[in-house]
């Protein structure tokens, strides 16, 4: 499996500052290309949530920099998501306390994902960031942890009317806002020819599906010069609809490689 992968993030409309944080990172190893992707989105509300952020990924780009080849040769889901797990659950208690020891309320959602060439993905998702598969069809491969979306579930709302229900923002989990974590996981398939999106709330609350099928079409996107180009013009275009919030999209495109 080959991967071609960029990023594009603004800090928006409004904000002063950006308060997303991303990594993204592709390798070549004995077992084939694995690549990374994270985006973390600072609670808005909160003080330091570019500093929340930040933290969250700098741990994850840490993992990949450090451990990820000593785990190559016997590497699976389990022992990703366990390791992720530890992780993502340390960086909640330093949060928390920092927060503590100064006095303050800090906190970051986070969506980070993990293709390991063509055996397996992991995702992992805190919040409501999120992470889409984008083929035949656009499909959300992650569930917002949030109020709207538990009534969603519970049949009280559509998810129509949840993406522009007022209280889209009021989450039921963070990294770094409470001592109880729960993320959460899941394993994929790696499917061939594929766009993966990784993207903070700020991106997807003026786009609509069809709208990301049109721009992330994997079949309109054969390089990394085109990829770059429909990113920026999705953000742009979040912008001109009056998107306050900071605006971040991560993309992965596989490819099967030449025999």
């Amino acid at each position: 499996m080959k991967f071609l992968a960029v990023y594009h993030t603004d800090k928006g409309i409004k904000k002063d500052t950006n308060q997303d944080s991303l990594c993204l990172k592709v390798v070549n190893t004995k077992i084939g290309s694995i690549a990374m992707a994270v985006v973390c989105d600072g609670m808005g509300g909160f003080q330091r949530g570019e500093l929340a952020s930040a933290t969250v990924v700098r741990a994850f780009s840490n993992w990949f920099d450090t451990e990820l080849n000593g785990m190559i040769d016997d590497i699976s889901y389990e022992k990703v998501r366990d390791r992720w797990d530890s992780i993502v659950r340390k960086q909640n208690e330093k949060i928390v306390e920092y927060g503590k020891k100064n006095n303050i309320t800090l906190g970051t959602t986070i969506t980070a994902m993990l293709i390991v060439d063509d055996k397996f993905m992991i995702v992992l998702n805190v919040g409501d960031t999120r992470a889409y598969e984008i083929k035949d069809e656009v499909r959300k491969m992650t569930e917002d942890q949030s109020i709207v979306q538990l009534e969603v579930n519970k049949g009280i709302i559509t998810e129509e009317e949840a993406e522009t229900d007022p209280r889209n923002n009021i989450l039921l989990q963070s990294v770094g806002v409470t001592e109880k974590l729960e993320p959460v996981f899941t394993c994929e398939k790696v499917k061939a020819n594929c766009m993966y999106m990784l993207c903070s709330d700020g991106f997807r609350h003026k786009i609509k599906k069809d709208e990301m099928k049109l721009y992330f079409d994997p079949s309109n996107n054969s390089d990394t010069t085109k990829m770059k180009k429909n990113a920026i013009k999705v953000v742009e275009l979040n912008k001109i609809r009056r998107e306050t919030d900071n605006i971040t999209v991560v993309l992965v495109r596989t490819l099967m490689r030449e025999a």
